[in-house]
C-alpha cells in the first residue's frame, strides 16, 4: 500500500479501521496504520505483478547493484532504524543492532554470490555431445512476505534479498505489533533505485495476511506453528509454493567435559536475547549427571550480574518482553514447572519500575518432560535445567519434542561433539555456541524439522527456494534420421554403449 508517514508516523488512514502502534515500555503511541482489506491487497498484488516482468529482465547484477545501495542506506541510517526496532520492540541495542548486521552480512553474501548460484547451469544429456541440457533459474513471481514482530527487521528484509535478487517483487505484510520498521526499510529501497511497485507493504493483522497468501505466487511466513500449519494448508489449496520458519524448543546439551564457564554464560546469552523472544532461543538445558551441580550454581552467579533495563548502550543485557501475552506464557510455565515439582532458584519476577513488561529471567531446577516448560515453546527469558546420566539419554531427550529448529552442544571433544550433533534431529547445531551462530553465517542453510517448519533461509538454499528451475534440453540432429520409434536400432546401440562407458566415466 503506497502510504507516506509524517515525522509522528501517523498515515492518512482515510476512515479505514485502523491498529495502533505502542512502545511497549512506555506505552507511547508510535502510530497508526490501517488494517488493509482483501480488495485492497489485491489491487497491490496487482501492482506487483505488472511490476513483474520489467524487474525479473533486468540481470542479477543491476538487481545486485540496488539491494546493495540500500543496504548502504540502511548502514548509513542504522541509529534512526535501530531506535525505530527499539521503539516497537522494547530490546536493547544490541538487540537492535545484531538486526542491521545481520541484514547487512546477508546483502553482501547474496550480491557477491548470486550472480554464480543463479547463471544457467549446464547438466549431462542423454547423448553427450550431440546433446546438452541447461538449467535455468526461473522467479515465482509474487512474493508474499508474512514477518513476525520479534525481529522486525532481519526476519523480514532478510528473506526479501533474496527474494528480490532472484527477480521475484516482493509485498510485505509485517505484525501490526511492528510494522514502521519494515516501512522504513521499504522507504529506503525506493530511495535507493527499486521501483516501488517491486517492493509494497500491506498493513493489518492476520486478515491481511490470509488475504495476501490468496494472491500471490509464493508465501515467505515467519511465525507461529499454528498460523504457520493454516498458512500451508491455504497454500496448498492453491498449489503455490511456500517456506515457513516456525517455532522452537531448542535444546542444549552440557556433557561432563564442556567448559562450564563457557557454557553457563552461553545458556543465559542464549536463553536471555531479545528477552528470550527467539526462535532459537536455548528453551530447554541437559547436563551431565557429574557436573550438574557445579553447573547450576555458575549460571546462577552469572544470571545475577545481568543488567536488565530499557537504557541505551551495548552493556544492557536484556530489555524488555513485547507483550502481555509472551509474558504471561512465561509465567504461567513457571507456575506449572513449581506445581510439577520443579524448584525456582532465581528470578522469574516482573520488575515493574523498568516498565510494565520487564521480568528477570528465571532459573528452575529439577525439570522434566511431564512439565509445559519443556515440551511448549516458551518464547521468553526461562532457563530450565535437566540432569541427565548419558549422552545416549540427552540425545533421545533433545529429540523428544514436537519441535526440530537448533540445538547446542557444549564439549572440549569437537569431533565427538560434531558426531553426536548428526544424531540430533533439527535444522541446525552449533558446537560450544547458539545455534543463532549459524544464523549469522549468511552461506550456511537455517530453519526447522518437524514442526519448526518447512525449507531453509540462508546459503545458495535460501535463494534457489524462490526460483522454478527451468530445464531446457538441445538436440543438435546430429545422425538423427526421422523414426517412430523410439527405440531405432542406431538409438538403442547408443543406450547400451553408454550404459557401459558410464560404469568407467560416470560423469559424461
Amino acid at each position: 500500500m503506497a502510504s507516506k508517514t509524517t515525522k509522528k508516523n501517523q498515515i492518512d488512514l482515510g476512515g479505514i479501521n485502523t491498529i495502533d502502534v505502542k512502545n511497549p515500555v512506555t506505552g507511547e503511541l508510535i502510530g497508526s496504520v490501517p488494517k488493509t482489506d482483501a480488495q485492497t491487497v489485491a489491487q497491490v498484488v496487482e501492482q506487483a505483478r505488472d511490476a513483474s516482468a520489467r524487474w525479473a529482465a533486468l540481470s542479477v547484477e543491476q538487481r545486485g547493484q540496488m539491494i546493495r545501495k540500500w543496504g548502504d542506506l540502511m548502514w548509513a541510517e542504522q541509529n534512526r532504524i535501530m531506535r525505530l526496532i527499539r521503539d516497537e520492540t522494547g530490546k536493547n541495542d544490541t538487540g537492535a543492532f545484531i538486526e542491521l548486521i545481520g541484514l547487512d552480512n546477508t546483502i553482501n553474501y547474496y550480491v557477491a554470490q548470486a550472480p554464480k548460484l543463479l547463471a544457467p547451469q549446464r547438466r549431462t544429456a542423454m547423448f553427450p555431445l550431440i546433446q546438452w541440457s541447461k538449467v535455468f533459474f526461473k522467479p515465482h513471481g509474487v512474493v508474499g512476505m508474512i514477518s513476525p514482530w520479534n525481529y522486525p527487521l532481519y526476519l523480514a528484509l532478510a528473506d526479501a534479498v533474496p527474494a528480490l535478487v532472484a527477480g521475484n517483487v516482493v509485498v510485505f505484510k509485517p505484525s501490526e505489533f511492528t510494522p514502521f520498521t519494515v516501512m522504513a526499510a521499504v522507504d529506503l529501497m525506493v530511495k535507493a533505485g527499486i521501483p516501488q511497485n517491486v517492493v509494497q507493504v500491506v498493513t493489518g493483522d492476520g486478515v491481511t495476511g490470509k488475504a495476501l497468501v490468496d494472491v500471490v505466487d509464493y508465501v515467505c511466513f515467519t511465525g507461529s506453528t499454528a498460523t504457520g500449519r493454516k498458512i500451508a494448508m491455504q497454500a496448498g489449496e492453491r498449489l503455490i509454493p511456500y517456506s515457513l520458519e516456525l517455532g522452537g524448543k531448542d535444546p542444549m546439551i552440557v556433557l561432563e567435559d564442556a567448559n562450564l564457564d563457557i557454557a553457563a554464560a552461553g545458556a543465559i546469552l542464549n536463553a536471555c536475547e531479545n528477552a528470550g523472544q527467539m526462535c532459537l532461543s536455548t528453551e530447554r538445558i541437559y547436563v551431565a549427571e557429574a557436573v550438574y551441580d557445579e553447573y547450576v550454581r555458575r549460571v546462577v552467579d552469572y544470571v545475577k550480574s545481568m543488567k536488565i533495563g530499557a537504557g541505551d548502550g551495548l552493556d544492557v543485557d536484556m530489555g524488555s518482553m513485547t507483550t502481555e501475552r509472551e509474558l504471561l506464557r512465561v509465567e504461567d510455565h513457571i507456575q506449572d514447572a513449581i506445581a510439577k515439582g520443579a524448584e525456582l532458584v532465581y528470578g522469574g519476577k516482573r520488575r515493574p519500575e523498568l516498565g510494565p513488561l520487564f521480568i528477570e529471567p528465571a532459573i528452575l531446577v529439577n525439570v522434566d518432560h511431564s512439565m509445559r516448560v519443556m515440551q511448549e515453546e516458551t518464547f521468553g527469558p526461562i532457563i530450565p535445567i535437566m540432569k541427565i546420566s548419558n549422552e545416549r539419554e540427552a540425545v533421545r531427550l533433545a529429540n523428544d519434542s514436537e519441535y526440530g529448529l537448533g540445538a547446542s552442544i557444549y564439549t572440549r571433544n569437537l569431533a565427538h561433539g560434531e558426531l553426536l550433533a548428526t544424531q540430533i534431529d533439527a535444522g541446525s547445531v552449533a558446537i560450544n555456541r547458539n545455534s543463532a551462530g549459524v544464523a549469522a553465517s549468511a552461506s550456511l542453510p537455517w530453519g526447522g524439522n518437524k514442526a519448526s517448519g518447512v525449507g531453509r533461509r540462508g546459503g545458495p538454499e535460501g535463494l534457489y527456494r524462490f526460483t522454478k528451475p527451468l530445464s531446457v534440453f538441445t538436440d543438435t540432429l546430429i545422425g538423427t534420421q526421422p523414426s517412430l520409434t523410439l527405440l531405432d536400432p542406431l538409438t538403442l546401440f547408443g543406450l547400451k554403449a553408454m550404459r557401459i562407458i558410464r560404469r568407467f566415466i560416470p560423469n559424461i
